[in-house]
């Protein structure tokens, strides 16, 4: 038994492998195996970053996409506005030109009230007529202000004159009528405004009655 004994530590140590019952290809296999899921580990976290990334890439195009829709019907109905308004007041300086015509008009009228030329007068009448008329359909209508409140928007005070019948501020008279084109103001009116009498010179006229 000594001699046995003597030959096996000749031979060496065994490995760790073969004392444990396992074969060296069997422990080599399990190396194998361990690499290749660590590999397996890798790859996934791999494929899982690079789809977070395109995840968050296709969100921030989609967002891109939203928005650049937003701005394009913004821009559609800015456009639709812009083109209604231009319809609507392309021909605004036309009818500015026109205006003086009618103003003319008006002032025959005055100017031919106590004139024998009735044929005259109501043609001037109907022309006026026409004009305006006609200016309705394209949305230039005339201001009523004549017993209205003065309203400087839409109202040019050339003078005040006193009233016993009206209160403050009440248009009494219309020098120059004013226009709107389709709910824009095309020249205002030039009206004359009520103020009420001074209290001293109210009681010299309740005197004088």
């Amino acid at each position: 038994m000594d001699d046995n004994k003597e030959a096996m530590n000749a031979e060496g140590p065994l490995e760790k492998g073969t004392q444990e019952g396992i074969s060296p290809e069997e422990s080599q296999d399990s190396k194998k195996k361990g690499a290749k899921k660590r590999d397996h580990a890798e790859t996934l976290k791999e494929i899982k970053d690079r789809l977070q990334e395109k995840e968050a890439e296709a969100k921030e195009h989609y967002d891109r996409v939203l928005r650049t829709a937003a701005e394009f019907e913004n821009f559609k109905k800015r456009s639709e506005r812009e083109m209604t308004d231009f319809r609507k007041f392309a021909s605004e300086a036309v009818f500015r030109e026109i205006l003086p015509i009618i103003d003319n008009l008006e002032r025959a009228l005055d100017v031919s009230g106590n004139s024998d030329c009735e044929a005259v007068v109501e043609g001037v009448k109907i022309t006026l007529k026409q004009f305006i008329s006609s200016f309705s359909k394209f949305g230039v209508v005339p201001i009523e202000a004549v017993g209205k409140p003065f309203d400087p928007r839409f109202h040019e005070a050339v003078m005040s004159e006193e009233s016993d019948t009206q209160p403050d501020n009440i248009v009494l008279k219309e020098m120059q009528t004013g226009y709107m084109i389709n709910d824009r103001l095309l020249r205002p009116s030039m009206v004359v405004v009520a103020r009420q009498p001074a209290s001293g010179e109210a009681g010299a006229e309740c005197d004088k009655k």
